[in-house]
């Protein structure tokens, strides 16, 4: 029988799924972040790709969540990071994890309180206002710039785990992360 909780040797089915998963939604994430920066207003694809990022957003808000709890409940059992690179995956990773909580979160108190509201796949979640509500939208007026911070954050997680464990060290840490 296959073992779902990760292990020191390695990381479980579900840690993987969650990884590799969430690894695939966030690289379309900020394909439609750069594609609503970079194309023109009226252009087919910016609208196309610019339609799906608020549902993929709020989708990987919820599993960043289930994430994180599975995260914690496997803490003890997870392979494990020594010396000061040890320490520097360890913040690494509570930087990813903090701007992938926030960055959505940001945008949906925002939609709380804003005057569109917020529909998830149709169903409404929170019902549009009159008048935004100032309060919940400060913070979301930095919604893009922490965006673009978690993307450059992905990229070194990327450059690390590739460079670092891969070429450098040849530990195997992306082996107990892919099989």
């Amino acid at each position: 029988m296959t073992r779902l909780s990760d292990s020191p040797e390695r990381y479980g089915p579900v840690s993987r799924t969650l990884h590799w998963g969430m690894a695939a939604l966030f690289a379309a994430q900020f394909v439609s972040a750069a594609a609503h920066w970079a194309l023109p207003r009226e252009n087919a694809l910016r609208e196309t790709l610019w339609g799906y990022h608020a549902n993929l957003g709020a989708t990987l808000f919820l599993l960043v969540l289930l994430r994180g709890v599975w995260g914690l409940m496997n803490m003890k059992q997870r392979p494990t990071h020594s010396g000061k690179m040890g320490q520097a995956a360890v913040a690494g990773h509570v930087a990813l994890y903090a701007l992938m909580v926030i960055v959505p979160a940001v945008r949906l108190l925002a939609a709380a309180g804003g005057t569109r509201g917020f529909s998830y796949f149709g169903i409404p979640i929170f019902p549009a206002h009159e008048t935004a509500i100032a309060w919940t939208q400060i913070a979301a007026e930095w919604h893009g710039e922490m965006g673009w911070a978690l993307a450059l954050l992905v990229l070194g997680h990327i450059a690390v785990a590739t460079i670092w464990h891969g070429a450098i060290q040849r530990d195997n840490t992306l082996g107990r992360m892919a099989r």
